[in-house]
């Protein structure tokens, strides 16, 4: 597989990743409604450092599970007990973020970025979401594990979060009610990907069984 096709691959899985609302692509939006395109703007570049990282940690660990089905089997059941507690949590224990709050205090440039990096790296999705993709697609031949691979994948991965990033800014700073966005509980959003996971997860653990 050429490195081209590594590099849209990774593309292409990263701005499917981010199409779902969740914290970082709503936050983005929600920032660039209230102070502008450019403060949006820093605050992705934050999120994809951030992105960068992760997805190479995680291309690296697939590629080390690649080599150790047994290890694959027993993350998956891990994985299963791990999103059915995000999904409770979010659905029951989280509070509802259509509830006002306060305004931030730090609203430079500076701050728009380090905010980025940290909800960034308290986001932890990417991470399950890579190693299951790259895994998944190697098994099928359409993705290998060398480093110029990972490298270009890396680089996809940036790329694609970033443009989603900047279809949420876009879209959203169009939108005419800055209220639009408060109508919908983010963290119902994210118990209902979580789930949903996690119910993927139960059912390919139940096939390598059977």
């Amino acid at each position: 597989m050429s490195m081209l096709l590594h590099l849209v691959f990774g593309f292409m899985a990263a701005f499917i990743g981010v199409i779902p609302p969740g914290l970082l692509n709503i936050t983005a939006a929600r920032i660039s409604l209230n102070y502008g395109r450019k403060s949006a703007g820093i605050f992705a570049i934050g999120v994809v450092l951030v992105v960068v990282i992760q997805t190479a940690i995680a291309l690296l660990f697939a590629k080390y599970l690649d080599q150790h089905p047994e290890i694959v089997h027993l993350l998956r059941q891990i994985a299963v007990g791990i999103f059915l507690c995000l999904t409770i949590y979010f659905f029951f224990i989280a509070k509802d973020t259509r509830r006002k709050r306060q305004t931030e205090v730090n609203k430079s440039g500076v701050g728009r970025f380090f905010l980025g990096m940290f909800l960034a790296a308290i986001n932890l999705l990417p991470l399950p979401y890579w190693v299951y993709v790259s895994i998944t697609f190697n098994g099928f031949g359409l993705f290998d594990f060398s480093l110029q691979s990972i490298v270009m994948c890396v680089i996809g991965s940036a790329l694609g979060t970033m443009a989603m990033l900047m279809v949420y800014i876009q879209f959203f700073k169009r939108m005419k009610s800055k209220n639009s966005l408060n109508r919908i509980n983010m963290n119902v959003v994210i118990g209902s990907i979580t789930g949903i996971i996690a119910v993927f997860t139960f059912v390919k653990i139940l096939n390598d069984i059977i």
